[in-house]
Order: structure tokens, then sequence, then C-alpha cells
């Protein structure tokens, strides 16, 4: 298997992921570009997660492999894999509570600090430096993501929506190369969901990170992707723009069943 080419990001090829008698995916292969937002979609059980913790190395593929750019992820730590570059959300907020915004994103920082052990626990020196470094990292997350006004707020105490939009800075504190979005909108209003699209947004075209979209709301998927796929069953079952996936008859009948 050839990793990714020059404008590609990341390869899947040929995953095969089961647990124990239940296989959830079969022989599935994509490729995204640098340049696109990718969409995966697929009735509730049909396998999406499990592509991106695939993806993340949560998963270990009983066959296939992984590329990001012309590094194989395929048998890698969870660990190395974000340190390399791929970036996560997740369908249950996975936050520090107890922790204020700030703090949420400074430790998912931890990763990108190289300082000796000493230095770090008198904090001086080449650590004080670091560490006003990544503080800055943070402090135009923040910025961008327009929660000044929470920064020290603990993560625990803010509305649903709000602990999304932390999710999403901690995972941009991660520097990452590809960000993974799982069902990103889950849970959220149309209100929300509309804030949060527009921030998506605003990563993939100002920051240029390329963005990996897990959904079952078909509509999100369509605003949002410029390439979409249909998963069903494991399966891959369609491709194409979102105007093509709109008219594809296996696609229809996944959401809606046959006739």
């Amino acid at each position: 298997m050839g990793c990714a080419g020059n404008n590609s990001i990341l390869k899947c090829e040929n995953l095969d992921l089961s647990f124990g008698g239940n296989q959830v995916l079969f022989d599935f292969s994509f490729e995204q570009s640098k340049d696109e937002i990718l969409g995966i979609i697929g009735p509730n059980g049909a396998g999406k997660s499990c592509i991106l913790n695939c993806i993340n190395g949560f998963y270990r593929p009983q066959k296939g492999s992984i590329c990001l750019e012309n590094r194989d992820l395929t048998k890698l730590k969870s660990s190395k894999i974000a340190e390399l570059g791929v970036a996560r959300t997740f369908q249950e907020i996975e936050l520090y509570s107890g922790m204020t915004v700030l703090d949420n994103l400074l430790a998912a920082r931890h990763l990108k600090m190289h300082s000796n052990f000493l230095l770090e626990a008198f904090f001086f020196g080449p650590a004080r430096s670091e560490e006003v470094k990544h503080r800055e990292v943070a402090e135009d997350i923040i910025d961008f993501l327009e929660m000044e006004p929470i920064r020290k707020r603990v993560v625990g105490s803010l509305p649903y929506g709000q602990r999304k939009k932390v999710e999403l800075g901690r995972a941009l504190a991660l520097d990452p190369k590809i960000l993974l979005l799982d069902e990103p909108m889950a849970g959220m209003s149309v209100e929300e969901k509309e804030d949060m699209a527009r921030y998506f947004l605003d990563v993939f075209e100002q920051m240029h990170i390329p963005i990996l979209i897990v959904e079952h709301d078909m509509e999100v998927i369509m605003d949002l992707a410029d390439r979409i796929i249909v998963i069903d069953f494991g399966v891959k079952i369609a491709e194409g723009t979102p105007e093509e996936i709109k008219t594809n008859k296996k696609a229809i009948e996944a959401y809606l069943g046959a006739d």
C-alpha cells in the first residue's frame, strides 16, 4: 500500500474491523486531500465512529492500512498519532470538567512541551519561555473561537453548546494537520449548530486545516462538506459531492429505507 500522495493528507485502504464475530467495517477505503472538508454519513450503527477510532489508534483494524501524509499510522499508539497531527473531538464531551477553559486548552499543549523536568519544577529559564509561548497559543484560540467571556470559567459549569466549543478549542491546541469531528452537532439546538458550523468553516478557511467530519445529520453534512462518503453496515455505498449524494438512490435508501 502506498501512503498518501502529494496533495493528500489521509489515506485509508481496505480496512476490516471486527469485534468477536461482529464485523463492523468491510474493505473500507478512502483518500482525503489537504484542501477539502470530507463528510462521512450513515444511519446509526453504520460504523462511522469506528473509522475515526481506527484513524487515531483507539481501534486496530484486522486488515488494511492508514497513512497521514507519508507516515503509516496503522500500528502506532494513539498518543503518537496525536503528536503527528491528528486531533479529535468526540460524541461524548471529553473535557476536564473541574478545570477552567484556559487550563483545558493548556492541558492539550502538554504534548508540545519539551522543557527539562527540573526546569519545569522551578519554572525558570527555558521552561518559563515555553510556558509563555503555550499560553499565547491558547489565548489565540480563545480569541478565535470567541470564548473570552468564559476563559476563566470552570468547564463543568458551562452550558452544553459552550462545552462543545471548548472541546473544539482543545483539539486546535494540538496544532493539528487534520481535525476529526465525531458527531459534533449531536444534542445541539439549531442556533448552536449554525454557530458551530461557522467555526468549522473558519478553521478550514483561515487555519487551513482539513476536516473529516462524521455525522448522522445529513443536512449538516450537506452544508459543510465538499465531498461525502455514505456508509451502511460497514460498507461504503456511495461517494460524491453533496449534489450527487442528494440524488443517489443507495444513499436515500440507507436513510429512508427501500420502497
